[in-house]
C-alpha cells in the first residue's frame, strides 16, 4: 500500500496524464486551478474514470458531484449527489478520507493499494489521484480525481 503526494513513474499512464493536465491548467505556480479551469472535453478518454467531489468545511464533509461511468460499472452504484460519509459509514477512518483531507493543503495525493470499498468481483486494487481545485486559487473547495482498477489478473480496467 502506498500513499504519497508524488506519482510513481510506474503508475498508470492515465494517472500521470491527469496530473500533467492539472499542472498545465494552474494559473501560476502558487495558485491552484479552479473548476472553471478544468475542461472535461480536454480528456475525453479519461471521463469514465474521473470524479469530482465538493468540499464542505464546517463540518468537514465530501459530496460526490460527478462519478464516471467506469466507476459505476466496477462499484455497481452511482454516488453522484451523495455525501460520502452517508454512503460509507466508516469513511472518516479510510485512506480515501485521509488523502482527501491531505489534498486540502493544496497538494496532489496518489494512492496505490486495496480499495476502501467493495469493488465488483474480479478487482483487487486501485490507483487513485486526488487533485485540489480552488475557485479563489487558494482555498480548496473541490477535488478532481481519477481512480483506475486493477483486476485480479493484474491488468488495469
Amino acid at each position: 500500500m502506498t500513499s504519497d503526494p508524488v506519482v510513481s513513474p510506474d503508475s498508470d499512464a492515465r494517472v500521470r496524464r491527469l496530473l500533467a493536465y492539472w499542472r498545465s491548467i494552474r494559473p501560476a505556480a502558487d495558485i491552484l486551478p479552479g473548476r472553471r479551469h478544468f475542461e472535461p472535453t480536454d480528456l475525453p478518454d479519461l471521463l469514465r474514470w474521473l470524479w469530482l467531489v465538493d468540499v464542505a468545511r464546517t463540518p468537514l464533509r465530501f459530496r460526490c458531484r460527478l462519478f464516471g461511468t467506469g466507476h459505476r460499472d466496477v462499484v455497481g452504484r452511482d454516488f453522484t449527489g451523495y455525501w460520502l460519509d452517508e454512503v460509507f459509514p466508516h469513511f472518516p477512518a479510510t485512506q480515501t478520507h485521509a488523502d482527501f483531507t491531505a489534498a486540502l493543503a493544496g497538494e496532489p495525493r496518489w494512492y496505490r493499494g486495496a480499495p476502501d470499498y467493495a469493488a465488483a468481483k474480479g478487482y483487487s486494487g486501485i490507483e487513485r489521484l486526488v487533485l485540489p481545485l480552488a475557485a479563489d486559487g487558494v482555498s480548496v473547495d473541490m477535488l478532481l480525481g481519477l481512480t483506475v482498477y486493477r483486476r485480479e489478473d493484474g491488468t488495469m480496467a
